[in-house]
């Protein structure tokens, strides 16, 4: 296991299918990579700087994304992602954040990320989707 620190790098990429297109997932009309698709690849990255350097008992979750969807790109490009580890402030991650396709730079911006205990998050979470089910959910 590595230390964490500020530079630390993860890359995604992902093949643009008609799934992954704004109109698929009606948040726009045009068949290019949405921008709910560019952000999950973005958080992807960022995910996978961290994968290497933290216990299996931790992980990270996001919480805040500053992203500008700079251009279009069409289906059966590759469109991929860097981000890069930029301030560490105990818990809290801050990551710059891009991404290209096969001709351009398509997107870019900030993104946060919280270190937690896994275990202690589940449990969390159980409780949480329980005392919904609990109330009719």
């Amino acid at each position: 296991m590595s230390e964490i620190a500020v530079g630390l790098v993860g890359e995604a990429s992902q093949m643009v299918t008609k799934e992954s297109t704004a109109a698929h997932w009606d948040s726009g009309l045009v068949a290019s990579f949405s921008t709910p698709g560019l952000v999950a690849l973005l958080e992807n990255a960022a995910f996978s700087a961290m994968k290497a350097v933290l216990p299996p008992t931790q992980t990270t979750v996001g919480s805040e994304v500053n992203v500008k969807h700079l251009a279009a790109t069409p289906v059966g490009m590759t469109a991929r992602a860097r981000a890069e580890l930029t301030a560490v402030e105990g818990r809290k991650l801050t990551f710059k954040v891009e991404a290209w396709d096969d001709a351009e730079k398509i997107g870019e911006g900030t993104h946060t990320r919280y270190i937690v205990d896994l275990e202690r998050f589940n449990q969390r979470f159980e409780q949480k989707r329980a005392q919904f089910m609990a109330q009719g959910g």
